[in-house]
C-alpha cells in the first residue's frame, strides 16, 4: 500500500476512535460513517488501481519481535478491499438509524462504534498485510472487536452466550492458524508469506496438502463451513442488524480470503485439494439450507443460508483448484470466477436481507415467523426489498446470485468432459448438489416471504408496523442498485475478476486458451436483460390495469372470503404447517424437540404443538464433548471448598512444582536412560 496512505488510514482510524466517545449521543454512528467512508474512500483508491494496472508493495521496518512487516496490494486483495468497503458503508449508514433507540446508552454505543472503526480497518489489514506474526496480531483485533459488536445487548443471556461461543471457536481457529503460521517459520526462521511458498516447494507434496489442512481448518471457523459453522447461527441473531448483515456480507468472507491467500501461496496438489474443498462445499451448501428451513426465527433462518452460500463459493474455488491441477483453463477461469463474484453477491444480497430483518425487528419487536404476517401492507419497500433479495439468494434471473451461479453451473458442466471417472463423478454430484441447494433455497424463502410478508398478521403487536425510516431505506436501495447491475449487466464485474482469477490460473503450466469468457458472458447478459424486460412488462401491465380501472365503479361482496372472513390470523398456513412434509422428509438428518399440549376431551381447552429444530452435528461433536468434560471436571469440583487456607495450600504446591520440575524432569530421563541399558 501507498506509504502516504496507509499512514493517513491509520491517522484517520485513531482520530475515529478518540472522537467518538466525546461526540454527542446522536452524533457518534455519523461520525463513525464518516470515518469509515474516509478510510473507504483511500483504500478503494488504491484496490481499484491495482484492479486496472498493478500491484502495490510497500516494507516497514517493525519492531525486533515483527521484524520486517512486507505489505502488498495484488488483485486478491484489491477485490477482496472493494467488496468490504462497500459492505461497511451500507452497515454504518443503515447503524445511524437503526441505533437511533440506544443512543442513551453512552458508553455502550461508544464502545460499538469503536468497535467498528477497528472491525473495518482490521479486515482491510488483513487483505494486505505479508507478515505471519503481524497477520494473528490483527486477526486478533478482528475478532476481538467482532465480539465487542456481537454483545451489544450483552445484558441479554443469550447474547452474552453466542459472543462467548463465537468467541471460543475463533480462537481454535487461530490455534490451527498458528500451527501452520510456526511450522513455517522453523523451518524457514521467516515471518513473510513469501516463506510458505518457498517451505512447500522444498518438501513433498504431501506436506504442503496437510499445509494447508491446517489453514483451511483455520479460516473455515471463520467462514462458516461444516463442521465448523457453530458459532453462526447464535452470533448472527443476537448481534445488530447492521452488523449481522457485515458479518455475514464481510466478516465471514475474510475466511475465504484467507483459503484464496493460501492457495495463491502454497505450492501442492491442486486437483486432490480442489476435489477436498468440492465435497467439504457440497455437504456445507445443502446442509446450510436443509436447516434454515426449519428455523423459525428469521435471522437464524439467514445465518444458516450464509453456510449455504460459503458451500456455493467452495463450489466454486473446489471447481478452480481442480481446473489449475488439470491443467485446464476453462475450468480454473469459471471456478474461481464464479467463486469470487459469488464473494460479492453473497455479501450484497444477504447484507440486504439482514436489513430488512432489522427493519421487522424494529417495527414488531419479534424475529419468530410464527408471530409476523401481512406485513406488505405496512412495510412495502422493506418488502419488495427483502423479496428482490431472496430472489438473488435463490439465483433467479435478473439479479446477481444467477450470474455467480450460471458461471459455476457452465465450469461443472465444462467439467464432466474429463477423461477420469472420479471427475466426472464428482462433477455429477456436485451439480446434483447445487441443483438440490437451489430449490430448497426457493422452498425456504417461499416459506419466510409467505409467512412474514403476505396474508394477514397472526399475533396481536403492541402498535402498528410501520415502514422503515428513509434513512435505512436509502443504503438497502444502495444494494439493490448494485444487485441488478450485476445482474443485467454482469460483463462489467466478471472483466473485473480477470486480473484476480489470473493470479490463480497463471499457475498452469500449458497455454492460455483464447476468449474463455465472451460466449458465456453473452448468454448471461441476453438472459439478464430479457428477464428485466419481463419484470417491467409485467409492471406496465400492472401500472396501466391499475390506471384503466381507477375511475370504473367496483362491486365489493362477501360471497366467498375463502376463510378470510372469520379469525384469519389462525386460518392461515403457519412456518411449521408450511413445511411440514419437507419436515418429515428430512427427519433422520435433522433434530427436532417438540412441545406439545394434546387435545383432550369432547370440549378440550388450550392446546399447542411448537418445534425447536436443534443442529444435530452441533448436539453430536460440540454439545456431546462439552457435557461429558463438564462431567470430568464436576469430579474436581470438591477442590472448590471455599476455604482460604485450602487455595493457600494449592498455591504452595504449584510454586513447589514449578521450582521442582526440571529436577523432576531429569531424574525422569536418567531413569529412562537406565532402563534403556
Amino acid at each position: 500500500m501507498n506509504e502516504r496512505i496507509l499512514l493517513a488510514t491509520i491517522l484517520i482510524s485513531i482520530v475515529g476512535i478518540i472522537i467518538v466517545p466525546f461526540s454527542l449521543p446522536k452524533l457518534k454512528s455519523i461520525v463513525n460513517f464518516l470515518i469509515v467512508l474516509l478510510i473507504a474512500i483511500l483504500s478503494s483508491y488504491e484496490a481499484v488501481v491495482v484492479l486496472s494496472s498493478y500491484s502495490i508493495e510497500a516494507d516497514f521496518q517493525s519492531s525486533y519481535f515483527f521484524g520486517n512487516i512486507h505489505i502488498s496490494i495484488d488483485a486478491l486483495s484489491a477485490w477482496f478491499i472493494l467488496l468490504i468497503n462497500f459492505t461497511a458503508i451500507t452497515g454504518a449508514l443503515y447503524g445511524i438509524f437503526y441505533m437511533k433507540p440506544y443512543e442513551e446508552q453512552k458508553a455502550n454505543t461508544s464502545l460499538h462504534w469503536i468497535s467498528y472503526i477497528l472491525m473495518h480497518v482490521s479486515l482491510l489489514s488483513v487483505c494486505c498485510v505479508q507478515n505471519s506474526l503481524m497477520f494473528l496480531l490483527i486477526w486478533e483485533i478482528m475478532t476481538l472487536a467482532s465480539f465487542v459488536l456481537i454483545i451489544f445487548e450483552h445484558t441479554k443471556k443469550q447474547t452474552l452466550k453466542a459472543g462467548i461461543n463465537f468467541l471460543i471457536q475463533s480462537h481454535i481457529g487461530v490455534f490451527f492458524l498458528t500451527i501452520a503460521f510456526i511450522w513455517v517459520a522453523s523451518q524457514t526462521n521467516s515471518y513473510d508469506f513469501s516463506s510458505i511458498t518457498s517451505f512447500s516447494l522444498e518438501k513433498p507434496t504431501l506436506v504442503g496438502i496437510i499445509l494447508f489442512l491446517c489453514f483451511f481448518i483455520g479460516f473455515a471457523f471463520k467462514a462458516g463451513f461444516v463442521p465448523f459453522h457453530t458459532w453462526l447461527p447464535y452470533a448472527h441473531p443476537a448481534a445488530p442488524s447492521h452488523i449481522s448483515g457485515v458479518m455475514s456480507g464481510i466478516i465471514i468472507k475474510i475466511g475465504i480470503y484467507g483459503i484464496l491467500r493460501m492457495l495463491f501461496l502454497i505450492h501442492t496438489d491442486y486437483t486432490v485439494v480442489g476435489y477436498f474443498i468440492l465435497f467439504i462445499s457440497v455437504i456445507s451448501g445443502i446442509y446450510g439450507v436443509i436447516l434454515a428451513i426449519i428455523q423459525h426465527n428469521l435471522k437464524k433462518l439467514l445465518a444458516y443460508h450464509s453456510i449455504e452460500n460459503i458451500g456455493i463459493i467452495g463450489i466454486g474455488i473446489g471447481l478452480g483448484c481442480i481446473g489449475v491441477g488439470t491443467g485446464n483453463h476453462l475450468l480454473a477461469s469459471l471456478g474461481f470466477a464464479g467463486g469470487l463474484l459469488h464473494v460479492l453477491n453473497h455479501s450484497l444480497f444477504k447484507s440486504l436481507l439482514f436489513y430488512s430483518a432489522g427493519n421487522v425487528y424494529q417495527a414488531t419487536h419479534t424475529m419468530n415467523v410464527e408471530q409476523l404476517g401481512g406485513l406488505i401492507k405496512r412495510m412495502p419497500h422493506t418488502s419488495i426489498l427483502f423479496l428482490v433479495a431472496a430472489l438473488s439468494i435463490c439465483g433467479l434471473p435478473p439479479f446477481n446470485g444467477f450470474i455467480s451461479e450460471f458461471l459455476i453451473y457452465s465450469g461443472l458442466f465444462k467439467g464432466l468432459a474429463g477423461n477420469y471417472s472420479v471427475s466426472i463423478l464428482s462433477m455429477i454430484f456436485s451439480i446434483l448438489g447445487l441443483v438440490l441447494i437451489g430449490g430448497l433455497a426457493v422452498l425456504c424463502f417461499t416459506k419466510a416471504f409467505g409467512i412474514v410478508f403476505l396474508g394477514t398478521p397472526r399475533h396481536p403487536l403492541n402498535h402498528e408496523p410501520q415502514e422503515a425510516s428513509t434513512g435505512k431505506l436509502i443504503p438497502m436501495y444502495m444494494v439493490l442498485a448494485l444487485i441488478l447491475a450485476i445482474g443485467i449487466y454482469p460483463k462489467f464485474f466478471v472483466r473485473l475478476l480477470s486480473a484476480p482469477v489470473m493470479m490463480f490460473t497463471a499457475k498452469i503450466n500449458s497455454p492460455i486458451e483464447s476468449d474463455i469468457f465472451p460466449g458465456t458472458l453473452n448468454i448471461m447478459t441476453i438472459v439478464g436483460i430479457c428477464s428485466a424486460g419481463f419484470i417491467l412488462l409485467c409492471g406496465l401491465i400492472f401500472f396501466l390495469r391499475s390506471r384503466i380501472t381507477l375511475n370504473k365503479r367496483q362491486t365489493i361482496s362477501p360471497t366467498w372470503g375463502c376463510g378470510y372472513v372469520g379469525d384469519a390470523g389462525k386460518m392461515q398456513y403457519t412456518a411449521n404447517s408450511f413445511i411440514r412434509s419437507y419436515r418429515k422428509l428430512v427427519k433422520p438428518i435433522i433434530s427436532l424437540h417438540k412441545k406439545e399440549t394434546e387435545v383432550v376431551g369432547i370440549f378440550p381447552h388450550t392446546a399447542s404443538y411448537e418445534t425447536h429444530p436443534q443442529d444435530k452435528l452441533e448436539e453430536k461433536f460440540i454439545d456431546r464433548i462439552i457435557f461429558l468434560l463438564k462431567k470430568f471436571l464436576e469430579r474436581f469440583s470438591f477442590l472448590q471448598s471455599g476455604n482460604a487456607q485450602h487455595y493457600i495450600l494449592y498455591g504452595v504446591i504449584f510454586i513447589l512444582l514449578v521450582i521442582f520440575f526440571p529436577f523432576i524432569s531429569d531424574a525422569f530421563n536418567s531413569l529412562l536412560s537406565f532402563l534403556k541399558n
